[in-house]
């Protein structure tokens, strides 16, 4: 099932494509009876919303550049740095033993087709494979910890660099808040849908050139083994978000750094979910 955000609604996507093209036709079907479902209680009722699924009806085609994010009003959102063991070396930093983990605060959450103002000259760019929690967790095992997750979408993890470093410790959640930060999309996607949702090719293209391109079977912390360690101290709830780390090939990684400028386009796209598209301002 591929759930997505019309105007606010949860919708199942029936057809539709997600190349990088806004125009892209989507044809969508309501979840449920019309408004017997929002996203204030979607993921809280997921087996009642997958029951839905199975009966929906087409109702209209609309272009995908109308979608919102599939998970609008997260209450928490985990992020998780120097997964890829590749993007620890490019960072100066030893493989962590541990999930180094840290919040993108809910406010700067947004959609898949967005216009994104840069704060400063030292914005950077990060393409991640985003979880969204479909059944609570708390001391949830890895071994069972896919059954606590709705689906995979795609993100980006937008960082204000000088604000993440700046001293005397670390910024991280107010570097990677600032509005419009957490693009994502264009749709969830349950996991069901893939032949391994462990093993996924992802790549984000800058102006058309590939600067990240990796798979999400070189985590060093799976979905399952990060569910596993994040619940065992905080309850994970539904809708919430976990962006589980960024491959090698970021911008503060190049000799010299590669921050973004007004008026580029950031493609970002994950094997058997699709691309969004975020223009920077």
């Amino acid at each position: 099932m591929r759930l997505a955000n019309l105007d606010g609604r949860p919708v199942i996507v029936i057809d539709g494509v997600s190349d990088g093209g806004r125009d892209d036709l989507v044809t969508f079907a309501e979840l449920g009876r019309r408004g017997e479902f929002t996203f204030d209680d979607v993921f809280d009722r997921w087996d009642d919303a997958l029951a839905a699924a199975e009966s929906a009806t087409v109702t209209e085609t609309v272009a995908i550049s109308a979608l919102g994010p599939p998970s609008p009003r997260p209450r928490q959102v985990f992020a998780i740095g120097l997964n890829y063991a590749a993007h620890a070396a490019e960072s100066g930093q030893p493989v962590p033993e541990h999930p180094t983990t840290f919040t993108k605060f809910p406010s700067c959450i947004t959609g898949p087709f967005v216009d994104v103002v840069l704060p400063s000259g030292f914005v950077d760019y990060e393409i991640e494979l985003v979880a969204v929690i479909g059944r609570r967790a708390h001391h949830a095992p890895a071994a069972t910890a896919w059954a606590h997750v709705a689906g995979l979408t795609v993100g980006q993890d937008l960082s204000e660099r000088a604000v993440q470093m700046r001293p005397p410790v670390p910024q991280f959640s107010l570097g990677k808040s600032f509005p419009g930060f957490g693009p994502t999309g264009p749709w969830l996607v349950t996991p069901d849908e893939f032949d391994d949702p462990d093993d996924l090719a992802l790549a984000c293209r800058l102006n058309g050139v590939v600067v990240q391109s990796s798979r999400t079977s070189d985590l060093i912390f799976s979905i399952s083994e990060i569910i596993e360690r994040v619940s065992a101290i905080t309850p994970m709830l539904p809708g919430d978000l976990v962006f589980t780390g960024t491959p090698s090939g970021v911008g503060i990684g190049r000799t010299p750094p590669r921050y973004l400028v007004a008026g580029e386009v950031l493609e970002s796209t994950i094997e058997g979910i699709g691309t969004i598209v975020t223009t920077l301002r």
